[in-house]
């Protein structure tokens, strides 16, 4: 079951989306930087501002009632970039370690290619770390194409993301 979350679901958002970037991120990168992007971005202030916004939608999937993962889509100015046309970013696809490889991220995918069509998006795009080989593959099995790069800070060390796009008109 996919459900959109709302300032109620503050806390449970909080703790899942520290606890899937931690468990995602953390081998590839030094513990410093870890704790200071961590620290800075899942903050209660922070996402409450997130979820406030009109332009963000965040979504939890659930796993026989346990919240599995979430998703965060942007649309209008909240989008990280400004890409060409009517678009909808992903922000946020993560899936906590133990509920992967169990086709939870292509449902997730799938409700974010519903909202893209509810919201009449033309496109819809995604940044991925350069170095995430196998989400990019992912990405591309999904239908995007590599299109452009920038910059990512995970604390003090930038980081190159790779801006990936799939077209959504026939």
């Amino acid at each position: 079951m996919i459900r959109l979350c709302t300032l109620t679901d503050l806390k449970p958002l909080l703790e899942i989306s520290y606890k899937t970037f931690d468990e995602t991120f953390r081998a590839q990168n030094k513990p410093e930087n870890m704790e200071k992007y961590l620290n800075t971005t899942f903050t209660t202030e922070r996402l409450q501002s997130e979820l406030e916004n009109p332009h963000s939608y965040f979504y939890f999937i659930y796993y026989q009632e346990s919240i599995a993962g979430y998703l965060k889509l942007n649309t209008r100015n909240a989008q990280t970039e400004e890409i060409t046309g009517n678009t909808i970013e992903i922000e946020r696809i993560y899936l906590l370690k133990s509920f992967q490889k169990n086709g939870l991220g292509k449902e997730l995918f799938q409700h974010a290619l519903k909202v893209a069509k509810e919201v009449k998006a033309e496109k819809i795009w995604l940044g991925v770390w350069e170095k995430n080989i196998n989400a990019m593959q992912f990405y591309e099995k999904m239908g995007f194409v590599q299109d452009g790069k920038h910059a990512f800070y995970m604390g003090d060390d930038q980081q190159t993301d790779i801006i990936m796009i799939k077209n959504l008109k026939n």
